[in-house]
């Protein structure tokens, strides 16, 4: 048995964040589910159950983002709810030079993280770096005012189910939390950014008579390759009829089959969007 026996029962709250997952799975992207991995790698089974409970019955009051990482309150069996810091280490701005640099070779990473979609293989730009987007052991610290001797306690467990639901809306939250924000990264990647519309030449041609127009009347003018692209991340799971339907029993696996190369279709997709002249050439 645990040296840190807590007979009182929690104080429950109607007031606090209440994670969206309700049973099973926690996360929806697998970038999320990467945090919860490492998370748990670190805690006992006791533990974690109990903070996953927390975080669903919304014991988690708050959760804010601060200079050096989180900071959050979670209402335990005492009155006044416990204090919690996790600390986590940014990248250094070389690195994250190194990083934006090698992002920018590859435009369908550009393309996916506009969509609010954390590339598969985003790691291999941290890696051209000698970094890691997601923080070793000695990068990341937690505390919390709970008199557990567990170095991540529930509550602790807590804050983190309920940072990974905030991963899967914002993968740009990870990318803050090691030290550069949306507008710092896409200042950089975004080619089209410093396009002021409206100092855009009129067309030699736009206000000419139709029959005038006739033999260019389909072409693309060039006012639409100074558009500003962005692309809004789907409504729905990807996947979502497989999802509901699950995998007939006499193909369990069929979802890992068919995810990778879901996965390399949409990319392929991406890539014809933004370089159509390239994939015709190839």
């Amino acid at each position: 048995m645990s040296r840190y026996y807590n007979a009182k029962p929690t104080i429950e709250r109607d007031d606090g964040i209440k994670a969206k997952s309700k049973r099973g799975q926690f996360t929806k992207n697998w970038w999320a589910d990467r945090w919860l991995k490492n998370m748990e790698k670190v805690m006992d089974k006791g533990r974690l159950q109990r903070g996953r409970r927390y975080a669903r019955k919304g014991q988690v009051i708050r959760l804010d983002e601060v200079a050096e990482g989180l900071a959050a309150r979670v209402q335990g069996s005492t009155r006044q709810p416990y204090k919690i810091e996790i600390k986590i280490s940014t990248l250094p701005e070389k690195a994250w030079q190194q990083v934006v640099a090698m992002l920018a070779e590859r435009p369908v990473f550009i393309a996916q993280l506009l969509a609010g979609e954390m590339p598969q293989n985003i790691e291999d730009a941290f890696q051209s770096a000698n970094v890691s987007l997601y923080p070793a052991g000695h990068e990341i610290t937690h505390k919390c005012s709970c008199p557990d001797y567990a170095t991540v306690c529930k509550h602790i467990a807590a804050v983190h189910y309920i940072l990974a639901e905030r991963f899967d809306e914002d993968p740009f939250l990870l990318f803050r939390l090691r030290g550069k924000n949306k507008n710092d990264i896409m200042e950089v990647l975004n080619p089209y950014a410093q396009i002021d519309m409206g100092q855009q030449e009129t067309s030699e041609w736009e206000n000419s008579p139709l029959d005038e127009q006739i033999g260019r009347f389909w072409l693309m003018g060039e006012e639409a390759q100074a558009l500003d692209l962005s692309f809004d991340p789907p409504n729905e799971d990807n996947m979502p009829v497989l999802k509901r339907l699950d995998a007939p029993d006499f193909l369990p696996q069929l979802a890992e089959w068919i995810n990778p190369v879901s996965e390399e279709l949409s990319q392929k997709a991406l890539q014809i969007l933004l370089n159509p002249n390239q994939t015709k050439n190839e």
